[in-house]
């Protein structure tokens, strides 16, 4: 078992209540064993210097789908439905399951490399998407996306429970999976409700897309003369189940009244959201009513960047404008949102998104030796507003390192940029 000590870190644990401070972490195998003042002493057979640099828990994307990443910059500028309709599904449509394999693994290196060390996916051809969370050394909780616009005869209901059955728990306790429907205005009332008894019957968590558009609220309205919130309420989803629901934009204070109480929570993505002019979630008003807020990047085929510091500032000066308050979503809770509450949003809280003595060992070190990272008045402003994924040095997960020195460990970046290459052209050719 292989003991690592980072030696001299500014740490922030991201619990509440506790200050940072300069300080070491012991890691023993997959998880923290210790973290205190000088912890030299420990018999250890790596030492990481981390003098100058930050150590927090690595960041936690709570909405992603990975192989969109092949298609970064395609469809930019255009109105939702042009986006989905016109240019993303008609490309999705062409790409085979190794292209999956290798848009996942392209967004992979993009997370590790910006800090970002577990992941919430929804996509199709898991399977391939899991092999690269094994081979990348990443952490990630797996959905198969489920539309049910036409009866296809339970295959991607049959796709989704062998997505569970096979691949939770794998990877060393890596790999955690959800049941996926993919949002109220594709999926009926009956298919809809026998995802949430199987969810319910197996206590698998369920990820959802909720009111992202106005299209969206359009639509639930005429077929149910009820919110997108009121149609998945009155199904029952939230009675029973832990849900992760992504985007939450559309939200009236009815809704948000019945969200309070639930298991899971929203991921916010706010870069996605404002380059698709889809509008601001409510997460102030969320989190008043102590509704749990993660953050993530959505897809990058519509944000572009999976970098998590971009996301945070974005969460934070979006507030802030939308409420014409400064004090609204302060430095510190935004970072929050990025670790132990996307975590909670994951159903990992237990494991990882702060660090503790005894939680899994997903830890980021950010070198502030940068002149827009200089001086340190306040660390937590600090990487809110000014870092970027560029800034992070050191990427661990599971107690293994992913990068060093900003150098991918697990991942044979020309190799990568090799496949990519060879393969977007088809994937995209006349579109």
């Amino acid at each position: 078992m292989t003991r690592r000590l980072i030696k001299g870190a500014t740490i922030l644990t991201m619990r509440d209540g506790d200050a940072p401070f300069v300080g070491d972490i012991v890691i023993e195998g997959a998880a923290i064993k210790s973290i205190g003042g000088d912890l030299s002493q420990e018999a250890v057979d790596e030492v990481i210097h981390a003098a100058g640099m930050v150590a927090m828990p690595g960041l936690i994307n709570g909405h992603n789908h990975t192989p969109m990443s092949l298609l970064r910059g395609f469809s930019d500028d255009l109105k939702l439905m042009d986006w989905l309709e016109k240019k993303m599904l008609p490309a999705e449509d062409r790409m085979n399951e190794e292209d999956i394999y290798w848009g996942a693994q392209l967004a992979m290196a993009e997370m590790i490399r910006s800090g970002t060390t577990a992941f919430a996916d929804m996509y199709i051809h898991m399977n391939e998407i899991a092999q690269a969370v094994v081979d990348t050394g990443m952490r990630a909780s797996l959905t198969r996306g489920l539309v049910f616009f036409a009866d296809d005869g339970g295959k991607r209901m049959s796709e989704a429970i062998d997505l569970i059955d096979r691949w939770t728990g794998a990877g060393d306790g890596r790999i955690t999976t959800m049941f996926g429907p993919h949002a109220p205005f594709t999926c009926p009332p009956e298919p809809l409700t026998e995802v949430i008894a199987l969810a319910r019957q197996r206590q698998v968590p369920i990820h959802i897309h909720l009111a992202e558009t106005k299209e969206e609220i359009v639509k639930i309205r005429e077929n149910y003369q009820q919110t997108p919130t009121e149609y998945l309420y009155h199904l029952g989803l939230f009675e029973h189940n832990h849900v992760l629901l992504a985007h939450s934009v559309h939200l009236t204070r009815k809704d948000i009244g019945y969200l309070r109480g639930m298991r899971g929570g929203v991921a916010h993505n706010p870069l996605s959201n404002l380059k698709l002019g889809c509008g601001i979630a409510p997460v102030v008003d969320l989190n008043s009513q102590g509704i749990t807020v993660g953050l993530g990047t959505d897809g990058a085929g519509s944000a572009t960047t999976l970098d998590m510091f971009a996301e945070i500032k974005a969460a934070s000066w979006l507030q802030k404008l939308d409420y014409g308050d400064p004090t609204q979503l302060p430095a510190k809770t935004a970072l929050q949102m990025a670790t132990i509450e996307s975590a909670k949003l994951l159903g990992i809280a237990d494991q990882v998104g702060t660090l503790e003595a005894g939680k899994r060992a997903d830890i980021i070190l950010i070198d502030l030796q940068k002149p827009h990272l200089q001086p340190i008045h306040n660390i937590y402003s600090l990487l809110a507003y000014s870092a970027t994924g560029a800034d992070v040095d050191t990427t661990i997960v599971n107690g293994q390192v992913l990068m060093r020195n900003r150098q991918l460990v697990t991942i044979d970046e020309d190799e990568l940029f090799r496949q990519v290459g060879k393969r977007v052209p088809r994937i995209v050719e006349g579109i």
